[in-house]
């Protein structure tokens, strides 16, 4: 049940959380019956992997943008315009769920409405790491797809990378378009702009990035050496059945898509389609 629902409006973000110590790891605040870590514990993972990214390539300048959920009514986020490789506690912003600052210096990212959607069609969604991986992005600009079934660990885990037709930066339309891919994914890839990776805290959501970023080498590397060999498709399916049991997560390229499919010469959202004479593709959500 919506903690607004349960709660009471009020309630939902004037209660003051339990704080919960446990005897091992870090404390936890108790909200409507979701356990969440502290704020305090949220704030240094937010500058830990923002750190992190730009210390991996995954982000330059002051690129990308990171979120996580700190009440069920709260997103503790990074501001407009930060260096994410020297990014401070002041510049983490607090904003409600329609995108209204609540505490902190500066303005929330201007890419907030991408996380806000990721975060209305995804309640298990906890945190979002939108950064630009400069092998993933190379994938766009060139039209070649990552959505082919290569990897087994990401068919484990992901099931299918999936890259979005092109919409300008920081637009209502573009954060649609996002929101509709991460109902069914849990990595996404923006044309010519760059990766949106969700999970159920900063760490899966950092970790679904470096695949990312590790499989566009591996198939860049594949291409040099001579050609994508792509999994059976028996084989694809017992994969991503595996995962969806292990890990669970979105349907993402379920099981019995892989049944049908004869190849990922050019592949549909889902990652799948008829066998081609060319690898390019291009992946789009309906219009």
């Amino acid at each position: 049940m919506h903690c607004a629902q349960h709660c009471g409006p009020d309630r939902a973000t004037s209660e003051a959380p339990v704080h919960i110590t446990r005897r091992h790891g870090p404390p936890t605040s108790l909200v409507c019956g979701v356990r969440r870590p502290h704020e305090r514990n949220l704030r240094q993972q937010i500058l830990k992997f923002a750190h992190l990214c730009h210390e991996r390539g995954l982000l330059v300048a002051k690129d990308g943008n990171l979120s996580v959920r700190l009440t069920d009514q709260l997103i503790l986020c990074t501001q407009a315009g930060c260096h994410k490789g020297l990014l401070t506690e002041d510049e983490l912003v607090i904003i409600d769920l329609k995108g209204n600052k609540v505490r902190g210096i500066g303005t929330p990212t201007s890419e907030m409405a991408l996380h806000l959607a990721c975060y209305e069609r995804r309640p298990d969604v906890e945190a979002i790491v939108h950064a630009h991986p400069p092998m993933c992005i190379a994938h766009t600009v060139a039209g070649v797809s990552m959505a082919q079934c290569v990897l087994p660990e990401v068919l484990l885990t992901l099931g299918s990378i999936p890259t979005l037709h092109y919409e300008r930066t920081g637009t209502n339309t573009l954060a649609e378009q996002v929101g509709e891919a991460i109902d069914k994914h849990d990595a996404v890839m923006m044309d010519r702009h760059g990766a949106v990776c969700v999970g159920k805290d900063l760490l899966t959501a950092f970790c679904n990035l470096e695949t990312m970023e590790h499989t566009a080498k591996v198939l860049l590397a594949a291409r040099q050496l001579g050609a994508v060999q792509e999994l059976p498709a028996d084989e694809a399916h017992a994969l991503r059945t595996m995962g969806l049991e292990r890990y669970g997560g979105p349907p993402s390229m379920m099981p019995s898509h892989c049944t049908n499919c004869s190849g990922c010469g050019r592949p549909s959202q889902a990652g799948l389609g008829p066998k081609a004479d060319f690898t390019v593709a291009r992946l789009s959500t309906p219009r």
